[in-house]
């Protein structure tokens, strides 16, 4: 599911409807997901956001329905300049986000084991400031490889 092709640096987006358009377009162009995934993506992110309010660098990990999905993939961004987001749960406060793990997971009873493992290392600050440091997307890949696997 870890993919270099899918880890982007320093992307710019004006809200969290552009950033996830993007994202959702990126999956979609390299066929990793079906044209309704962004409807879906910005639909659920309304209704269940996905702004965690970690420790060093905030993350936001939208991901929806498997049904949209083709074959399963992370997509990795670190953002140029923070986009606000709901937080996880409440939905009431925002969370500055600075990187965006979007999930496209076939299988879910696999997405609940990532998930777990994904919310294993937003737990690790030093983690998550090495990954919002690297200047390449193999150093990101290195790391959460390390982290996953």
């Amino acid at each position: 599911m870890l993919d270099k092709e899918l880890i982007y640096l320093d992307l710019e987006a004006k809200d969290r409807e552009d950033l996830l358009s993007q994202l959702s377009d990126i999956l979609y162009e390299k066929g990793y997901v079906k044209s309704s995934f962004k409807q879906a993506i910005l639909d659920r992110e309304k209704v269940f956001p996905t702004g965690l309010p970690t420790l060093g660098v905030k993350v936001a990990l939208p991901h929806t329905d498997p049904e949209h999905v083709l074959k399963p993939a992370i997509l990795v961004s670190t953002l140029k300049k923070p986009i606000k987001f709901k937080e996880m749960g409440s939905g009431v406060n925002d969370i500055d986000v600075e990187m965006v793990f979007m999930l496209a997971v076939k299988d879910p009873a696999y997405q609940v084991k990532l998930l777990q493992k994904l919310i294993s290392i937003f737990s690790k600050e030093n983690v998550l400031l090495s990954l919002k440091e690297c200047e390449d997307a193999q150093c990101v890949y290195n790391i959460l490889y390390g982290e996953l696997y």
